[in-house]
């Protein structure tokens, strides 16, 4: 038996309000077809407001499983594995800016298994076993390995020679003195713009890992293969058309007659 221009509800008998709800879910869902975008927006607003707190864990999760998702850590999705498979690329530079991430990837790019091969290619090994409980050995060893060859590079700093007071009294006669003073004192308090351009040749992605660069030799020869470029067939007809007009003057001038040439 079908109802029809029901506007109540059979709460005591249970396959009657089963009937009801289920022609009513369909008359809704007719209604929410034939509904305008803002519409939608408004009873489903109303919805919200009208769910409990177990409602709306279930919306929520029946709404994450719809949509794609958006600025997923993948160090929580894929396996462990694979994480230390895509870290193993990266150079100790991008490894170190990768542990500022999270505490979750400060414990996955602080592992051994990432740095023991990085110190290993460069002939940097330890004197002693570390213990199980230890953690970030050969990271922290190849830190004080750098840190040994850049005190051991540095250049030491030159003294500063004092001005003699004959030489004090001789520049602070000088006329333009004044001047450099004041420009140099605009210069250093001049601030900077509050918005600058965006730069056309980027510095901040150049990578400095010496450690990790390529042999002299080895580069000036891909610099070399590099350089060699073959012409393609568009480029070559483009080159020979171009030749060919610069050389129609010249042809033109040569076949003029003698009395032209004089006028």
């Amino acid at each position: 038996m079908q109802t029809k221009r029901s506007a109540w509800t059979p709460m005591n008998h249970l396959l009657a309000n089963t009937q009801v709800f289920e022609e009513r879910r369909k008359l809704v869902a007719k209604w929410f077809n034939r509904w305008s975008d803002s519409q939608r927006k408004e009873v489903l607003q109303d919805l919200v407001l009208n769910c409990a707190e177990e409602q709306l864990r279930f919306l929520s999760l029946s709404v994450s499983r719809r949509l794609p998702l958006q600025a997923a850590d993948f160090t929580c999705l894929l396996p462990r594995a694979i994480c230390l498979y895509v870290f193993s690329f990266l150079d100790p530079r991008s490894l170190c800016r990768c542990a500022q991430v999270s505490w979750h990837w400060k414990s996955m790019v602080e592992l051994d298994q990432l740095w023991m091969p990085k110190c290993l290619k460069l002939g940097w090994c330890i004197d002693f076993s570390p213990t199980p409980f230890e953690q970030g050995i050969w990271k922290r060893h190849y830190i004080q390995t750098v840190q040994e060859l850049h005190q051991r590079l540095m250049l030491p700093d030159s003294p500063v020679v004092s001005k003699s007071p004959e030489l004090a009294r001789a520049t602070e006669g000088r006329p333009g003195t004044a001047t450099k003073t004041r420009s140099r004192l605009k210069l250093e308090t001049h601030a900077l713009p509050p918005w600058r351009h965006s730069d056309r040749c980027p510095k901040d992605i150049i990578r400095f890992n010496y450690l990790n660069n390529l042999d002299p030799m080895e580069q000036a020869l891909r610099k070399d293969e590099g350089g060699r470029k073959t012409l393609s067939e568009s480029a070559y007809r483009l080159r020979k058309a171009k030749s060919l007009v610069n050389a129609v003057p010249l042809l033109i001038t040569a076949t003029k007659p003698q009395f032209l040439v004089w006028a």
